[in-house]
C-alpha cells in the first residue's frame, strides 16, 4: 500500500473518531482539568462558600461585592508561593486576578466540605 493511501485511511478514521467523540461527549459536563491551578479552582467552586466578618463589613460599606469575589475565584490564578498547601486540616490558598487594571487578591481556607474566604486585598 502506498504511503499516501495510508495517510488517507489514517486521517479518514481519525476524523470519524473525532466526530463520534464529539457526539458522545456533547451533552455531558466533561472537562480537562489537569493543571494544578484548574484542579484547585474546580475544587473550590464545587463547595459552599462562607465569608468572614471582615468581608461582611466590606459588603455593607460597598467596598466589594460577593459577585466580584466569586468572579475572582472562578477566573483567577492560584498563587502557590503565597499559599499554604502543606497543612493537614484546611489548606489556605491565595487567588489573584486583575479586573479593570486593579489587582485583587483573595485569601481563602479550603476545607473538606466548605470554603471560607478570609481576606481580600486591592493593589
Amino acid at each position: 500500500m502506498k504511503l499516501i493511501n495510508r495517510f488517507i485511511y489514517f486521517f479518514g478514521g481519525f476524523s470519524i473518531g473525532l466526530i463520534l467523540l464529539m457526539f458522545f461527549l456533547s451533552g455531558k459536563k466533561t472537562s480537562c482539568d489537569y493543571a494544578p491551578n484548574s484542579r484547585v479552582i474546580k475544587n473550590i467552586n464545587s463547595k459552599n462558600i462562607h465569608y468572614s466578618s471582615e468581608l461582611h463589613s466590606a459588603f455593607l460599606k460597598n467596598e466589594i461585592t460577593a459577585l466580584r469575589i466569586q468572579n475572582i475565584i472562578k477566573y483567577g490564578d492560584v498563587n502557590f508561593t503565597k499559599s499554604e498547601t502543606k497543612l493537614d486540616s484546611c489548606k489556605i490558598y491565595v487567588i489573584e486576578r486583575s479586573i479593570d487594571e486593579i489587582n485583587y487578591s483573595v485569601q481563602l481556607e479550603n476545607c473538606t466540605n466548605v470554603v471560607k474566604i478570609l481576606t481580600y486585598t486591592l493593589e
